[in-house]
């Protein structure tokens, strides 16, 4: 799978995910771009999901027109050391081969 970790989120989270290319937003210099940019773009360079902490992009785009997974991370605090206890959810739906399209909130609950 090809995933893109957004700006929002710290970059050692690249190294939960070694069985797959991974880029985060600096990698690409993408930085600043707004969220319907960043989508069409990962739609034409082949990114099959998004790992994110912004809450507000489920809300903010039309989904429809994208094929990509967007993994909204939640937890209380914005860090690798919490982030990376999501790992193991996201992994789950890496493994299928059928991932859903749009939003997939993943929490620590």
């Amino acid at each position: 799978m090809k995933l893109l970790i957004d700006e929002n989120l710290p970059k050692r989270l690249k190294l939960d995910f070694p069985e797959h290319e991974i880029y985060t937003i600096r990698d690409k210099q993408w930085n600043g771009m707004k969220n319907g940019e960043l989508l069409k773009l990962m739609t034409d360079n082949s990114f099959d999901a998004l790992l994110t902490f912004d809450k507000n992009l489920q809300h903010q785009q039309n989904f429809s027109k994208y094929t990509i997974t967007v993994f909204v991370l939640t937890a209380k605090i914005n860090r690798y050391e919490e982030l990376t206890k999501l790992t193991p959810k996201i992994k789950k739906y890496l493994k299928n081969e059928q991932m859903p399209t749009g939003p997939v909130i993943i929490s620590d609950n």
